[in-house]
């Protein structure tokens, strides 16, 4: 079984790799986990590699993973196919993209064509954007993942205790950075599009990790492509790939503002929605399940909040209260 310990769920799994693969022969390697209960292992088969899907029913549900994998890949996506499924054990056996992601290849001379790719793949699936088939990115969900910043990384991980004007600036920011986000245009969110989920492959972007996905603002999967948690450009280079995305979008009159720099500014407000809710996953994934590998990863999002808020005045609020936080004399000597 090369090396990797067998427990209960992957001798279910393998039990029921046999019946799906017709009794072939094939080992198991570990192929990755990710930051749920998700577990996935190559299939080693003699002419070809799979990939099996552990997704243990009572913490997660396969059936949004096989229904959003038809739903992109009928949009023009690349993502797996899904060869096998058993949604009662949480067992699917689906097509291998390979193990080589956009993380690992990209650089400064790979960076344009790679990043052209991955926003044309998304320029067709936001083209195939109906309302009322998947969930609504609506305020309800985006508040709740704001929340997650006070919850766990002002309480948990700076162990801070923010009196009712901090709390009140917090809640007046949220509701500033729903406001813009609800006004946009609406079409398919992947939601963690990024560069450890898209792959390398012979139709790039091979894309992942998409069972999250909603209906909600045109600019989300942007943020998540452009200001990667896991890799940094510079601000001239990011808005030149937004622009290209732009141009593209409003030629195949996708929902997006007629002026660029209204366009930036939306970009910019949803990546505060973002950076605030991913500090809070971040420090949650630590505090709570004990995964230290995201802490190194915070930086670079908080240097992504700090920017925006530097940039719009309706934000310095919040910058303020992330100078308090971080017993940070503002230059100016501003009071709540």
């Amino acid at each position: 079984m090369n090396n990797i310990h067998v427990d209960s769920r992957q001798q279910q799994l393998t039990h029921w790799l046999q019946d799906a693969l017709q009794h072939s022969e094939f080992k198991l390697t570990t192929a990755s986990a990710d930051a749920s209960f998700r577990r996935y292992f190559r299939v080693h088969l003699a002419d070809k590699t799979l990939i099996a899907m552990d997704a243990p029913p009572p913490h997660e549900n396969c059936e949004p993973f096989v229904r959003i994998a038809k739903l992109f890949g009928d949009a023009g996506m690349h993502v797996p196919e899904v060869i096998a499924q058993d949604l009662a054990q949480g067992f699917l056996l689906l097509s291998d993209l390979g193990d080589v992601t956009y993380l690992s290849q990209l650089n400064d001379a790979t960076a344009p064509a790679l990043y052209h790719d991955a926003y044309m793949a998304l320029i067709k699936l936001q083209l195939a954007s109906k309302p009322n088939v998947l969930p609504n990115y609506d305020e309800a969900l985006l508040t709740r993942e704001m929340q997650l910043f006070p919850d766990w990384y002002i309480a948990k991980h700076l162990n801070i205790t923010l009196d009712e004007k901090q709390q009140n600036v917090l809640h007046k920011t949220f509701a500033l950075l729903n406001q813009n986000i609800l006004a946009q245009g609406q079409v398919y969110v992947h939601r963690d599009y990024h560069s450890r989920n898209l792959m390398l492959c012979h139709d790039n972007p091979g894309v992942l990790d998409f069972q999250d996905a909603v209906y909600g603002a045109i600019t989300y999967d942007l943020v998540s492509l452009l200001k990667d948690a896991y890799i940094s450009w510079d601000e001239e280079q990011i808005i030149d790939w937004l622009a290209r995305y732009w141009q593209v979008a409003k030629k195949q009159g996708l929902p997006v503002p007629a002026d660029f720099s209204e366009f930036y500014r939306d970009f910019e407000y949803m990546g505060a929605q973002r950076h605030i809710k991913v500090l809070g996953i971040f420090a949650r994934l630590y505090h709570r399940d004990g995964k230290d590998g995201y802490l190194k990863d915070m930086p670079l999002v908080m240097e992504y909040l700090r920017k925006v808020c530097e940039r719009y005045i309706e934000l310095k609020p919040l910058l303020r209260l992330l100078d308090s936080m971080e017993n940070k004399q503002a230059q100016v000597g501003y009071t709540f």
